[in-house]
């Protein structure tokens, strides 16, 4: 969520005149995308609004693979953690209405929630995620437990119990748990199910006719299939997911035509007043907002703020940037995963304010292996500890190091220098670290310019 963009020269496109400028401009977006739909890094669809105007929009690739259906614009995609942003506005909605206060307590609210954590957390660091609460998503039985249908109810009690990750506040950690629990709130103080209020207050006044809570039983006509991708680049079919367990942190669906009514609606008083959306758009840790991330960037003479979120939910990426101060808008919804849409996302901005574009990088050369002995790879293999609810595993089959992430595929190790290997299909590096009398005792993941240190704990 945070690449940076650089100043250059002038672009010789500023030199057009206006109408000559604006007539290239879909095809200046469209030769872009299909840059990065040519090299496997886009497959979806995308939207661009300058200045308030829709100006580009088209679909790349395949909704449906099996039937070839191409996406378009009213391809249907599930938005995963773009859902948040709806969420969020909903509280906000229901504190105008004294229905809710933000420094209000999950037990307020919530009176069967453990009061050990439920009693010192509040609304505000549930939105902001610096609840300390650990993701349901990150916890070792999730990939066995996200293919059962459960209620709000019942699913908060998976995490619950757990020990908190920190002293509420203190500090901020992406956690889906927060806005599960939003949902069950609002499911509290209305008495409605939490699609009833979002379509009754956010859905039916924007009349987003095309977006909705997604389940599985429902006949959605344009749903787009979700689909990932191996290492080596091989299209999938994913993996199941029942939708009442993203829930409020990531059940919704949506078309680009629609997202762009959400953000044409966020100009108005229509859903919150100018106050709340101050608050609603307000940074705190880690330059998050109510399921917004504030970020600023160089475009023209000066610093453009900008707000964007990214969604992922198996089989699909999302990502919804605005430059609020000029009324732009880029939205990228993927059904191959979407490793890419905050990349694409950027480079599309960065053509309506007319800097250079970066276009789709090039992937990264396999790096050069070593051999590694059985005994060797025999040490490494262990469980480690990152956080309290995190854990590497890492499993040696023959000549063959491999590591699992708490609720992740498997990716093979392939050793690159000794003590430290490449995770295949992912840029990261394991470094494996020895005591002093030469025993294995923890491993460092690098990834992101960040080293994360585990403990072996088995």
């Amino acid at each position: 969520m945070k690449t940076p963009f650089f100043c250059s020269l002038l672009a010789a496109s500023l030199l057009l005149h206006p109408c000559a400028q604006a007539q290239s401009l879909p095809k200046q977006l469209d030769a872009l995308a299909a840059s990065y739909a040519n090299a496997g890094q886009l497959n979806g669809t995308v939207l661009v609004a300058e200045h308030g105007k829709i100006v580009f929009t088209k679909g790349y690739g395949l909704a449906n693979r099996e039937w070839n259906q191409p996406n378009a614009a009213d391809t249907k995609f599930r938005l995963g953690s773009l859902t948040k942003q709806f969420t969020a506005l909903l509280v906000m909605q229901l504190v105008e209405r004294g229905k809710l206060k933000l420094d209000g307590r999950i037990t307020d609210y919530l009176p069967d929630y453990p009061k050990a954590s439920g009693d010192k957390i509040t609304l505000h660091h549930l939105l902001t995620h610096t609840s300390g609460i650990p993701s349901y998503t990150g916890q070792p039985n999730f990939e066995a437990v996200s293919i059962q249908p459960t209620t709000p109810t019942a699913f908060l009690r998976t995490f619950a119990e757990l020990p908190l990750e920190f002293e509420p506040g203190s500090s901020f950690h992406y956690s889906n748990s927060g806005y599960f629990l939003l949902g069950a709130i609002i499911e509290k103080v209305t008495g409605k199910t939490y699609a009833q209020v979002l379509t009754e207050n956010i859905l039916q006044p924007l009349r987003m006719q095309d977006t909705g809570y997604d389940l599985a039983e429902t006949i959605l006509p344009k749903r787009a299939a979700g689909y990932d991708k191996t290492p080596a680049g091989t299209v999938y079919n994913t993996s199941y997911i029942d939708m009442t367990v993203p829930y409020a942190a990531g059940s919704l669906y949506s078309t680009v035509n629609d997202l762009y009514k959400w953000d044409q609606g966020l100009y108005t008083t229509q859903l919150l007043t100018e106050a709340s959306k101050a608050v609603l758009f307000k940074p705190f840790k880690n330059n998050y907002a109510y399921a917004w991330v504030a970020s600023k960037a160089v475009m023209a003479k000066d610093t453009v703020a900008l707000l964007g979120h990214s969604g992922h939910v198996n089989g699909f990426g999302t990502y919804l940037l605005r430059a609020p101060r000029d009324r732009q808008l880029v939205v990228v919804l993927d059904n191959e995963g979407g490793p890419h849409v905050q990349e694409v996302s950027l480079d599309l901005l960065r053509v309506l304010y007319h800097r250079p574009t970066t276009g789709p990088k090039p992937a990264p050369a396999p790096a050069k292996t070593i051999a590694v002995d059985a005994p060797t790879l025999a040490a490494y293999v262990g469980k480690y500890q990152l956080s309290p609810t995190f854990f590497i595993t890492v499993k040696a089959e023959g000549s063959q190091l491999s590591a699992q992430a708490t609720g992740q595929q498997p990716f093979g190790l392939a050793a690159t220098a000794p003590g430290r290997f490449a995770v295949q299909g992912v840029p990261a590096e394991v470094e494996f670290v020895k005591n002093a009398s030469g025993a294995v005792e923890k491993l460092i993941l690098h990834q992101g310019g960040n080293a994360s240190p585990g403990t072996k704990v088995e």
